[in-house]
């Protein structure tokens, strides 16, 4: 049986151009192309994944690096990332670091990567100092999404932007009172998103000359189960807001829940907008800003396949993934 190295002398080329040829990589003239799979034919070659991986001196494997694997958003980015890398005959080694306690996380060790994997991504998880120099020591490279790796490529929406966007339709509907829900412990190791959403949330209406109320910043963990219960004493009041920005749609899908446990209609008494375009949002009827989860996967893997193929053009490149407002049926002008 012929192997890449046959194919390789009889094209007159090296065993990586037969490699990236027969895997339809770029950097690799058309005319040099058809002569390595005119050979390839002639000498019924058929590449073997652990072959190439010895040849190469990779393992064609990526590590997918998750602070949580039971959200949707987690969920739907590692969906993309994996279809996206087998189309390149690459496959995912999944970490999912949460811990028992809800603001730690199990670190990445040598034994995790070393001699395992090719290259990391990870979904919206700060990499501590000591995770960084293992990283730069064991020579992988890195796609982050959501929270930036140093001088790694970056992909990303504008979470400021996204709240932004979220409160000021409220307030061009009329409304004045506005909570929000989804603040988080300064502890907690996946803080970026959460801290940027609140941010944005309170210098929007700073911006626009409107008062945030404390008892009306809810904190929540981002399920819905858990902002269902957390919302119950802001809406039981007699003093409440006419309009609730969630941070993320699984939590507002849980305050229109509770809303409605308890007789306050929605729109009509209390609008909600949340964040994400999350599967169930039409469903609901959820105006919310969407983003596209799908889209941020797909371009975290093809951005790290250009680095394995030595793009020097992505290094320290950022991508900011376009957000849209959807106006559905739970935000109204205020009573």
């Amino acid at each position: 049986m012929s192997t890449i190295n046959d194919v390789a002398r009889a094209a007159g080329v090296s065993v990586a151009t037969v490699s990236r040829a027969l895997r339809g990589l770029d950097r690799v003239s058309p005319q040099t192309r058809a002569r390595v799979e005119q050979v390839a034919t002639e000498l019924n070659f058929v590449a073997s994944p652990t072959a190439t991986s010895l040849a190469s001196g990779r393992t064609r494997v990526v590590a997918v690096v998750a602070p949580f694997l039971t959200r949707w958003f987690f969920a739907t980015l590692v969906s993309a990332i994996e279809r996206t890398l087998r189309e390149q005959d690459h496959h995912v080694l999944l970490f999912d670091l949460e811990d028992d306690s809800y603001d730690q996380r199990i670190p990445l060790t040598q034994n995790m990567l070393w001699k395992r994997v090719d290259g990391v991504i990870t979904l919206n998880l700060p990499v501590a100092d000591a995770e960084l120099e293992l990283l730069n020591r064991l020579g992988l490279p890195v796609v982050a999404i959501g929270s930036p790796v140093p001088g790694r490529p970056l992909v990303q929406i504008d979470d400021r932007a996204a709240v932004r966007m979220a409160t000021e339709h409220l307030i061009g509907l009329g409304h004045r009172r506005i909570g929000y829900i989804g603040a988080v412990p300064l502890n907690v190791a996946h803080v970026q998103t959460p801290w940027a959403r609140l941010d944005s949330y309170e210098t929007t209406m700073a911006d626009h000359d409107l008062a945030v109320r404390p008892d009306w910043v809810v904190a929540s963990d981002w399920t819905a189960d858990a902002s269902a219960a957390d919302i119950v004493p802001v809406l039981r009041s007699a003093d409440r807001p006419t309009a609730i920005v969630a941070a993320s749609d699984e939590i507002a899908i849980g305050v229109i829940q509770a809303a409605r446990r308890l007789g306050v209609r929605v729109p009509e008494d209390l609008s909600v907008v949340g964040i994400d375009d999350y599967t169930l949002s039409a469903v609901m009827d959820l105006t919310t800003v969407r983003q596209d989860v799908t889209l941020q996967g797909q371009t975290a893997a093809r951005l790290l396949l250009d680095v394995l193929d030595d793009d020097a053009e992505c290094v320290d490149r950022a991508v900011t993934i376009p957000i849209e407002l959807i106006v559905r049926g739970t935000t109204a002008p205020p009573a």
